[in-house]
């Protein structure tokens, strides 16, 4: 893959041309845009620069944390706090989200987004009121391992990081996360998957792939 030098001021632009330009899959009202990366690849500052970019060309936009639809504790902890399979596949509520992000936008959808669910600090629900989406909005969500559930994105982005970046920009209490990530990478391949793809090894001087297919 050939790197292309970007600013992420130049980048939220560029893709925010990439999202004006896309179509939706299913015909819909709403373009749906993934942005994926592990927690240490901050992937909420790209998703919030890339909305604001958006809503300054009269776009709408809402942004949606993958952290939000975290299912309760008792349930991510099951077989214990640091279970690398069970993070790898059953933290996040992908059914919830589903429910309350990916089905309200879908042709003839009612737009009603939830944007969070869960509180995962308190563990408890947020009881967010729900947010409407505008026909011809943008649902931009973020977060890690978010390719490989077939989520109906109609835009796909990618935050790389390689393995010894990202085991140096880990927290020390999330390392025990490592092995997920390297899962994901042999079994979804998001570099590949993606249709674009960013490399923030340094975040102070980001790259990107410079393609959208």
């Amino acid at each position: 893959m050939r790197w292309e030098a970007i600013t992420w001021e130049r980048l939220s632009e560029v893709l925010a041309d990439r999202v004006t330009a896309a179509r939706t899959a299913d015909g819909g009202s709403w373009l749906r845009v993934a942005v994926d990366g592990a927690p240490a690849a901050r992937t909420g500052d790209l998703a919030e620069r890339l909305s604001q970019t958006l809503r300054t060309r009269g776009r709408p936009a809402l942004v949606v944390a993958a952290r939000g639809f975290l299912r309760p504790a008792s349930l991510r902890y099951e077989y214990g706090r640091q279970d690398v399979d069970s993070y790898y596949s059953g933290w996040t509520d992908t059914g919830a989200l589903w429910r309350e992000v990916f089905t309200p936008l879908e042709p003839g959808g009612t737009g009603l987004v939830l944007p969070d669910l869960w509180d995962p600090v308190a563990d408890r629900a947020t009881r967010s009121p729900y947010t409407r989406l505008p026909p011809g909005g943008v649902l931009v969500l973020h977060g890690p391992l978010l390719l490989g559930h077939w989520f109906p994105f109609d835009l796909s982005v990618h935050v790389r990081l390689s393995p010894s970046a990202l085991a140096r920009r880990t927290d020390d209490g999330e390392r025990w996360t490592l092995p997920a990530f390297a899962r994901y990478e042999d079994e979804v391949r998001p570099a590949e998957t993606a249709d674009i793809v960013v490399r923030a090894d340094d975040p102070r001087h980001p790259a990107w792939s410079g393609t959208a297919r």
